[in-house]
């Protein structure tokens, strides 16, 4: 390091990782058309976004598939979080409706460690997924938010997710805060799920997970 140069870190961030074509579209059509009758379960806050029940991926060979393909993306996203290649499996999956005009509310997902969203159908710009930072984070109390200030990754509230096709995947931290705002395009499926290692190890204090 020279006398003038200055060195930037990134401390503790917080990972997300997209994959493109995690499924094909005839895949993705077949389960649209397989679950969309059983999507009966309306949003608490938004009627016009409607689910199926919580769905084990053992109870089909559709969504068995689905979580092979996962799978690997998985453990890739684990390495990075607990910087060992560990046993993922997904404990539970359901698929969401999202008509024109709705939204899905801020919220986080509970009882797991890593999250995620299969889209199974192409996403309007107005619905990408939006995560937000926590409310309550440690960090200063006073706001620079005028015309002149820019935004970056270190003074963000919200960050839009890229914009998927149909068959695409992303993974967060199942503690991240996220919501889909209004949809102004045509109908959007997706298919979320909540993950778990098999067990994590603190130098001998280990802890065991079962789906």
């Amino acid at each position: 390091m020279t006398a003038h140069e200055n060195l930037l870190f990134e401390l503790f961030p917080t990972p997300v990782l997209f994959c493109k074509q995690v499924l094909l579209r005839d895949r993705c059509a077949e389960l649209i058309t397989k679950f969309s009758p059983s999507a009966k379960q309306e949003n608490s806050r938004d009627k016009e976004l409607t689910h199926t029940q919580i769905l084990a991926p053992q109870i089909d060979d559709g969504l068995s598939f689905v979580e092979s393909c996962i799978h690997p993306h998985l453990v890739e996203m684990g390495v990075t979080l607990f910087g060992e290649k560990l046993n993922w499996s997904i404990k539970e999956m359901w698929i969401n409706f999202l008509k024109p005009g709705a939204a899905q509310a801020m919220h986080h997902h509970a009882n797991a460690f890593v999250s995620g969203v299969l889209y199974l159908t192409p996403t309007h710009p107005s619905s990408q997924t939006v995560f937000v930072k926590g409310f309550g984070e440690r960090g200063f109390v006073f706001k620079n938010t005028n015309s002149k200030s820019e935004t970056n990754a270190f003074n963000a509230e919200k960050w839009i997710a890229p914009e998927p096709d149909a068959g695409d995947l992303i993974l967060f931290p199942s503690h991240l805060l996220h919501e889909v705002p209004v949809n102004q395009g045509d109908l959007r499926v997706s298919l979320a799920f909540n993950a778990i290692p098999d067990r994590l190890d603190a130098w001998g204090y280990g802890i065991s997970f079962s789906a």
